[in-house]
C-alpha cells in the first residue's frame, strides 16, 4: 500500500516545475474566501475569510491561490489583510493570483490594470506567480495579438512586477493553444484529472516534458465527490447521468472500505507524480486540520483498483472529442 503524501513526508515541499519556486503538495484555493454563494451555496463573511487565511499561513500549507475576479476582488482583499496581520515573510508563503477580464475586456491594458488591482489588494509590490485566467471564455480576445493580454503579461514579467507566468483554465483545446505560445511556466487545470475525468492527461504530459509546473484543481468535481447531496453538476456544468451514477458508485465503494471519498479524491491527485500541487478550496478554519488528517488516511490498493474500473468512458469526459 503506497504511503500518502502528508506534511511529514520528505516530498511535502517540492519544486514547481523548473520555476525555482517551491510549493507544498496542497495549495489552498482562495475562491470561497470572498464569498460566492451562487457557486458554493453559502457565503463567507470577511472576518471568517481573514481568519482562514491567518490559520493557513501558520499551517503546513505554504501556498494560496486566488484571482482578481474572485468575488469582485474580495478574496484578494481578505488575503491581504491576513498577510499584514500575521506579517509572514512572503518568501515563506507563496501567493499566486490570476488576471481577469472586466466587463468583457481582456485586452493588454486590462491585464495591466488587473495586476495593479491585485498588487494593491494583496499589499505586494512583486507577484511571484500570475496566471492568465479562463481564456476559454474569451475566444475573441486576441490574447496573442500585438498589445494583447499575453504581451502585457510578458512585459510585466520583464519589468520584474511578475515573477512567473501561468495559464489557468479548463477547456483542453484552448489550453493547448495557450501552451503553443511558449511563454507560460505553470499549467493549472481543473476538473479534468479526478476520479471521474482524465481529460487533462495528455496536456499534463506535455507540460511536464516542457518543464512546466502543474497544479491540479477541483479534484472534488465541484462537489460530486464531496457529498452525496451535492448539486448535480460536474466541472461547473450539469453532469451527465452516467457521471452521476459513477459518483454514486464511488461513494458506495468508499463506504465499503471505510474511506471518506473526499479524502480519496485528494489523495488520488497527490498520488500522481506529474502533479506538483493540488488545489483545495477553504472557507472555514476547521477544514484545514480535517483535510490534513485525511491525507494520512490509509487507502488500500484494492480501492484504487476498483475506483479505476468505475472511471466513466472517455466519451463522457468534459473534453471528449465529441463535446
Amino acid at each position: 500500500m503506497p504511503t500518502s503524501t502528508t506534511p511529514e513526508s520528505p516530498d511535502w515541499l517540492r519544486p514547481l516545475g523548473t520555476t525555482g519556486l517551491r510549493v507544498s503538495a496542497i495549495t489552498a484555493g482562495g475562491g470561497p474566501l470572498g464569498g460566492m454563494p451562487e457557486l458554493f451555496g453559502y457565503d463567507t463573511l470577511e472576518g471568517a475569510g481573514v481568519a482562514v487565511v491567518r490559520d493557513l499561513i501558520t499551517s503546513p500549507i505554504r501556498v494560496i491561490d486566488t484571482a482578481n475576479g474572485y468575488s469582485d476582488g474580495r478574496s484578494e482583499h481578505r488575503i491581504g489583510i491576513a498577510l499584514r496581520d500575521v506579517g509572514t515573510p512572503l518568501e515563506q508563503f507563496l501567493v499566486a493570483t490570476k488576471v481577469d477580464a472586466k466587463d468583457g475586456d481582456y485586452s493588454g491594458a486590462r491585464v495591466v490594470a488587473s495586476v495593479a488591482e491585485s498588487r494593491a489588494r494583496l499589499g505586494m509590490d512583486h507577484l511571484p506567480l500570475v496566471y492568465l485566467h479562463d481564456p476559454e471564455f474569451h475566444p475573441d480576445a486576441g490574447f496573442d495579438r500585438s498589445g494583447g493580454a499575453v504581451e502585457a503579461l510578458v512585459a510585466l514579467k520583464e519589468q520584474g512586477v511578475i515573477g512567473h507566468l501561468g495559464v489557468a483554465g479548463g477547456h483542453i483545446p484552448t489550453m493547448e493553444r495557450m501552451l503553443d505560445l511558449d511563454v507560460f511556466d505553470v499549467l493549472l487545470t481543473h476538473s479534468r484529472l479526478t476520479l471521474l475525468d482524465r481529460s487533462a492527461d495528455d496536456i499534463i504530459d506535455r507540460a511536464r516534458a516542457a518543464g512546466l509546473g502543474v497544479a491540479n484543481a477541483a479534484v472534488l468535481g465541484g462537489g460530486l465527490l464531496a457529498s452525496r447531496n451535492a448539486k448535480p453538476l460536474y466541472g461547473f456544468r450539469p453532469a451527465r447521468p452516467e457521471i452521476l451514477r459513477a459518483a454514486a458508485a464511488l461513494h458506495e465503494l468508499a463506504d465499503e472500505y471505510g474511506v471518506a471519498l473526499p479524502d480519496a479524491a485528494v489523495q488520488h491527485s497527490l498520488r500522481d507524480p506529474r502533479v506538483d500541487t493540488t488545489i483545495v478550496g477553504f472557507s472555514k478554519p476547521d477544514r484545514i486540520p480535517r483535510l490534513l488528517d485525511g491525507l494520512s488516511t490509509p487507502i488500500p490498493d484494492a480501492f484504487w483498483e476498483r475506483a479505476a474500473r468505475l472511471m466513466p468512458d472517455r466519451s463522457l469526459w468534459l473534453d471528449a472529442p465529441d463535446r
